[in-house]
């Protein structure tokens, strides 16, 4: 396979040659370390993904057989990167089946080969000083904000990153050149164009422009207005002014939601609406992220709200992915924990039942969720969140998604400008970074009806105006290309 360099210049920006020559040892250290298997034919067959049976999203893993795929397929290409990555990636799969196609799973982080193997040693990095930086201030404040806010920022990062990506080429040896792809990463979208497929998207996630998430050959997306300027300008990524993105590489959709949550929004609202004027216990959802982090504010947001569940004025359901250790701290740290709640650990299946019932169904106590299905495991606040009032999260990937949101403090400079603009739009509180300020917000919101309705009913002005139309969109332009 000849794979063109994408390393030396970026959309019409030279690279300079110390960049280029840090890309080539990088890709040559792993080289090294994990082997060559640039010459591999690898081969892919899907498998069920129980937990997504409704929209028939199938997972692409090894085979000694070459892939057969229906002429409707659709490859949303992702990794494991906390929880992030894969929740988009169902919204856009969800999107993709209510559009008539057949979507396939690609986490590309997944198999036993070079490619996969460099990914999971840079998350495992990620997630581990992710969780430091929670820990400690002096990390937090010199090393980790900056990062992610400016290092990652720079176009030189995309360079190195460009080299990288080479070697995830071979794993795509078996899909269709013109298949649509939809990236839920950069990673997975450099490493489709230097397989050679033509019809890549690559939604980007953040709201604060990178050029770590640059791939260029692929069509990008971005949810909001400000990281379409951003990214257009290619703003702040060198000392220098940048030639900036051509116009048909870049487009501004709207946020990537799940068809299911679109599709039900005046109802959910209408049903909350009932809840909250009939005075029934405000349903709170905690969702711990991904990569673990937060535990300690979590342990304060949760002390603090535990009168209001005695007093019946709140139920709490805390989804803790698959990190059951954030359980156990609660335990540790809170007398009787493990007694006040009910748990769904490892039972799919129940947890869906009961949030059937959930509608018709006053809902008080505290409800622990685990799974260690990693699909369980984030589809679990999806289903949740339908069903709650209130969502507490980081401004992540979730600071888009119809529900009233409360930001706790970001982890990581580049999810800043995610609660500013969930915020602007009116869905969502403004970011909370510390106890005291988490409490007073949810004080307000378990007492102040009137702010807690108005915040709902913005959710329907927004889908009214298609912010929440962004999965179809980049579904669309996978299919279609770009524009003419």
């Amino acid at each position: 396979m000849e794979i063109k360099d994408r390393s030396s210049v970026i959309f019409g920006n030279k690279i300079d040659e110390k960049t280029i020559k840090k890309g080539m040892k990088s890709k040559a250290k792993y080289i090294k370390k994990y082997g060559d298997d640039s010459s591999k034919e690898y081969h892919l067959t899907p498998v069920a993904i129980p937990s997504l049976d409704f929209i028939n999203c199938q997972n692409l893993v090894f085979s000694d057989k070459p892939l057969e795929l229906p002429s409707n397929a659709l490859i949303v290409g992702n990794i494991r990167m906390g929880f992030g990555h894969y929740r988009i990636s169902m919204a856009m799969a969800s999107c993709a089946k209510a559009l008539g196609y057949e979507p396939y799973w690609f986490d590309i982080a997944s198999f036993d080969a070079t490619g996969s193997k460099v990914i999971r040693e840079q998350n495992d990095m990620y997630s581990l000083a992710s969780r430091i930086s929670q820990k400690s201030h002096l990390f937090n404040h010199f090393v980790w904000e900056p990062l992610n806010s400016e290092g990652f920022r720079k176009l030189t990062y995309n360079s190195t990153d460009q080299k990288n990506a080479e070697l995830f080429a071979p794993l795509y040896h078996d899909l269709p050149k013109d298949i649509p792809f939809i990236a839920t990463h950069a990673w997975p979208s450099q490493g489709a164009i230097h397989a050679g497929l033509t019809h890549v998207v690559n939604a980007i996630p953040d709201n604060w422009p990178m050029a770590l998430h640059f791939s260029e050959g692929a069509i990008h997306t971005v949810q909001t207005p400000f990281a379409y300027l951003g990214y257009k300008m290619m703003n702040g990524m060198a000392k220098t002014p940048l030639t900036g993105m051509p116009e048909e590489d870049l487009y501004e959709v709207g946020h990537y939601v799940d068809h299911e949550l679109v599709k039900n929004i005046e109802e959910d609202v209408a049903k909350r609406i009932s809840r909250i004027e009939k005075d029934e216990p405000r349903r709170i959802l905690l969702s711990v992220g991904g990569a673990g982090a937060g535990a300690k504010l979590f342990l304060e947001m949760i002390k603090h709200l535990l009168p209001y569940v005695e007093k019946k004025k709140a139920s709490l359901f805390l989804n803790f992915g698959d990190h059951k250790d954030m359980y156990e701290y609660l335990c540790k740290e809170i007398p009787g924990f493990d007694k006040k709640a009910t748990n769904f650990f490892d039972d799919y299946a129940s947890l869906k039942d009961f949030v059937n019932r959930m509608d018709s169904e006053v809902i008080s106590g505290i409800y622990c969720i685990y799974h260690k299905d990693i699909f369980e495991a984030v589809y679990s606040t999806n289903l949740l969140m339908r069903k709650v009032e209130l969502l507490i999260t980081k401004p992540s990937e979730l600071a888009y998604y119809p529900v009233v949101k409360v930001m706790m403090r970001h982890i990581g400079g580049h999810e800043v400008y995610g609660a500013i603009h969930a915020q602007e739009y009116g869905d969502s509180t403004f970011e909370c970074p510390d106890k005291k300020s988490m409490n007073e917000m949810l004080d307000r919101l378990l007492t102040d009806d009137d702010l807690l309705i108005h915040l709902n009913k913005q959710m329907i002005k927004l889908k009214a105006q298609g912010l929440y139309n962004g999965g179809y969109e980049v579904v669309k332009l996978a299919v279609n290309g770009r524009r003419k």
